[in-house]
């Protein structure tokens, strides 16, 4: 079976999945996770994409992150999964293949899914009952958006911004969003998209997206005959 083409929009966010192969760890001590994070830092540059929300789990890790062109965010998965399996097998003494194949990712509509998304990745500890809170775990992007303190290489969303009027005012709103779990059915709907490689969001997300790359995006079941879209082609928000 070929493998699904990505589905990639500049300016529109993606999840972004990679998993160690066989499900082993990729991350053995806090170090690994430092150099991680120092070459997702500077691939994010060099690719010009933004990167909004992460977490570095033992054997896995999410990101929700934007390309600025078109093929940025492929690029910079691709180095930094290069350069740090490298890292990885140098240090560690070990050899073959760091991830499960190649990353999974999934379009994410912003007005429906985005802090839903951001409240996925960085619950993950939490769900995985490695922390009560997710304020105890060190590595996720938690700590700048939720207590205001700066990474220096994250990006702030448009939307995230229009939380409040300053980092105080945006940290509260966002922890308030924590306050109510995430519902199983929007659980279930993140974790399948992203695996599936499709793009997450209202039936009219999919259909200009899907009309914008001449090729469906959504998950169609099995027997459901595929309807071609005639809509007006997706446009990135502002």
């Amino acid at each position: 079976m070929p493998r699904p083409h990505r589905i990639d929009l500049p300016g529109v966010p993606q999840h972004l999945w990679a998993r160690g192969n066989n499900r082993l760890p990729c991350f053995f001590r806090d170090q690994d996770r430092r150099i991680y994070l120092r070459y997702l830092e500077e691939a994010a540059a060099d690719s010009e994409s933004e990167v909004y929300a992460f977490v570095l789990m033992t054997n896995h890790v999410h990101l929700l992150a934007t390309g600025r062109k078109g093929g940025a965010i492929s690029r910079m998965m691709q180095s930094v999964g290069r350069r740090y399996a490298r890292y990885v097998n140098d240090t560690h003494g070990r050899t073959g293949a760091l991830y499960e194949g190649r990353y999974r990712s999934s379009l994410v509509q912003t007005e429906h899914y985005f802090f839903t998304c951001m409240r996925y990745i960085e619950e993950n500890p939490v769900r995985a009952r490695m922390v009560e809170s997710p304020e105890q775990y060190a590595w996720s992007s938690f700590s700048q958006n939720a207590l205001g303190e700066p990474r220096g290489w994250l990006t702030a969303h448009p939307e995230y911004l229009r939380l409040g009027k300053d980092v105080e005012e945006r940290a509260a709103a966002y922890r308030a969003l924590f306050s109510k779990p995430i519902s199983d059915e929007d659980l279930a709907a993140i974790r399948v998209h992203v695996r599936k490689n499709r793009a997450l969001g209202s039936d009219r997300f999919r259909e200009a997206v899907a009309a914008t790359l001449g090729r469906n995006v959504g998950i169609v079941p099995q027997g459901r005959p595929r309807r071609r879209a005639d809509l007006t082609p997706f446009r990135p928000e502002k």
